[in-house]
């Protein structure tokens, strides 16, 4: 069967970034370009015109920038939305995260030399962005993850405790979106350490957690080899290695280790997730957000396999359904909830864990 061709729209201020990006798009019989805009105003038009099934957007242009645009996008008339971007910014890594919190799919570096040495990755990078977009299939309308408001950036971290509980939260793709949602609702008296693992490049994560600590109410770090794991505090693992917890004179602590991938992906889930249910058993809680592929469905099985809990996020909030579809299918799940209730989810869970029949 002869899939249809995928519509794109091509925004960026620059006619020379435009024209390289369109000859990209339409190297692949699958794709082809309907249209240009030269900064977010014009990007908004024209998706309201042309109807394309992916945008790419730049984030630095005059009028409205890519982020303002982004959001309205998403919230209008939402779509797969690509964000092609220069590295050379300082705020580079924060204005990636927040789009990809926004909704975007994949965020590809522009060229940051001479275009004739850049060319080949860039042309990599916006395939393998385009075929993820591709995937993604929206409904007529997003619900809106609206963050829950901190009552106070100034609090007091919780006395440090070993953790008796964990709940540990995998995502990829769509992933930034909803754990914005996950950890602006955790309560300040959460009884359990929290463990999340996003699949992104390494230098984003440190300010992923940057971003956590922003609107989640528990203390927020990157998570280091030998980290002591403690009650009502959130690590999220670092992009290298894979990490996973074991226990130690001292109680269980945060292993960091420069393996290699594991389903294609590192840092991989289902090491972290197998641990935790050795390691807490009916104690654990796992999480399995929006992503591509199947990375958390075989340690979910194993938690619940411990009498742990298990949570998976909804198809309708999941920007792609592949990794929540999954983890269904092979684990199952003792709650299906959309990404603004799993923090709720996971209270209940904490609270009243699942024991062995």
């Amino acid at each position: 069967m002869v899939q249809p061709t995928k519509r794109v729209l091509v925004v960026d201020d620059s006619a020379f970034m435009r024209g390289l990006v369109a000859e990209i798009v339409e190297f692949r019989d699958d794709f082809c370009v309907v249209g240009t805009a030269s900064d977010g105003v014009e990007a908004l038009e024209q998706v309201r015109l042309l109807q394309p099934d992916i945008v790419t957007l730049d984030i630095a242009m005059p009028r409205m920038d890519g982020l303002a645009a982004l959001e309205r996008i998403m919230s209008d008339s939402p779509r797969p939305v690509i964000v092609v971007s220069a590295a050379e910014s300082a705020d580079f890594n924060k204005s990636a995260v927040k789009a990809l919190e926004l909704g975007a799919v994949e965020f590809v570096r522009k060229p940051s030399g001479p275009v004739s040495v850049d060319l080949v990755d860039i042309r990599e990078q916006l395939i393998r962005a385009l075929d993820t977009a591709s995937m993604v299939r929206f409904g007529p309308r997003v619900p809106q993850l609206k963050t829950a408001p901190r009552v106070s950036h100034e609090f007091a971290p919780p006395k440090p405790r070993r953790a008796a509980r964990v709940v540990v939260i995998a995502a990829s793709t769509g992933g930034p979106r909803a754990l914005a949602a996950v950890a602006s609702r955790l309560p300040a008296d959460l009884d359990a350490a929290v463990v999340i693992l996003q699949h992104m490049p390494a230098a984003f994560v440190p300010t992923l957690a940057e971003r956590l600590q922003q609107i989640c109410m528990l203390p927020v770090a990157v998570a280091h080899d030998r980290d002591q794991l403690l009650a009502g505090y959130v690590y999220v693992a670092p992009g290298e290695g894979q990490t996973s917890l074991r226990n130690v004179r001292q109680g269980v602590v945060l292993q960091v280790e420069s393996d290699d991938p594991l389903c294609a992906v590192r840092p991989s889930a289902d090491p972290l997730f197998r641990s935790a249910a050795e390691v807490f058993g009916r104690r654990a809680v796992g999480v399995v957000l929006s992503g591509m592929g199947h990375d958390g469905a075989e340690g979910l099985r194993v938690i619940r396999g411990a009498g742990g809990g298990a949570i998976v996020q909804d198809r309708a909030t999941s920007i792609i359904y592949g990794m929540p579809a999954a983890a269904l299918a092979t684990a199952g799940a003792d709650r299906i909830a959309a990404a603004d209730e799993i923090a709720d989810a996971i209270s209940a869970l904490v609270s009243r864990p699942r024991r062995v029949a």
